[in-house]
């Protein structure tokens, strides 16, 4: 249950699809709602699958790349703090014109820019491979944060079918309001990440084989 709830705390800030429900209405404009809706799903499921890959895939690319546990949680948390702290002075939008024209003129946006950049960016993706260092070749500990990867999508879905309403009844300060909120969250996330990685580097072997020979050499 606390790999459940902790992959679910990291993730819906980060991927926070409340921001993501405006430009979700801006890309579908025309669409039926059944048109849209398909859109919806279409994009959660190929979110979850990019997660899902970077889940099972994460400790490989850190064994490949010579990436230590410490290491990866520093820079996971500065990337996630650095997220924090856009989303604490949001903009109307993170796309520029070109690619807000090409999304719209084409008629699934499912894949870009929804489900990426959008709900698994960077700080979505860097955020699962940390909770895949987390769970330590376990296999269970693996199915755990996939269980709260798939209750993150069904959140993500549901706020996005009922994005319409979503909007009309916060209007445009209080999905702002609600990014803010989201960002400070993710900040807090970020900061915890980075200080749990600092610990490990004072706590590893490397720094106590270096304490124990300058004591020593002393």
């Amino acid at each position: 249950m606390e790999l459940i709830f902790g992959t679910i705390a990291a993730l819906l800030p980060i991927i926070n699809p409340f921001s993501t429900a405006p430009m979700f209405i801006s890309l579908t404009e025309g669409y039926s709602n059944a048109e849209r809706n398909n859109q919806a799903k279409k994009g959660v499921i190929y979110m979850t699958c990019i997660l899902l890959v970077f889940l099972i895939a994460g400790t490989f690319i850190m064994n490949f790349f010579g990436l230590s546990l410490p290491g990866m949680r520093i820079a996971g948390g500065i990337l996630v703090s650095g997220v924090g702290m856009g989303m604490l002075k949001p903009k109307d939008s993170e796309h520029t014109d070109a690619e807000r024209a090409e999304a719209v003129a084409k008629r699934d946006i499912s894949f870009t820019p929804l489900a990426m950049p959008s709900l698994s960016g960077p700080g979505a993706i860097s955020v699962v491979i940390g909770m895949s260092s987390v769970a330590k070749g376990a296999f269970m500990d693996y199915v755990y944060i996939a269980i709260g990867i798939l209750v993150v999508a069904a959140i993500v879905y549901l706020t996005l079918r009922s994005s319409n309403r979503l909007v009309k009844l916060l209007g445009v300060n209080g999905l702002h309001a609600m990014t803010k909120i989201m960002g400070f969250i993710i900040l807090c996330v970020g900061v915890q990440f980075v200080v749990t990685g600092v610990l490990g580097v004072l706590t590893g072997e490397e720094v106590k084989t270096f304490i124990q020979s300058f004591g020593q050499s002393r």
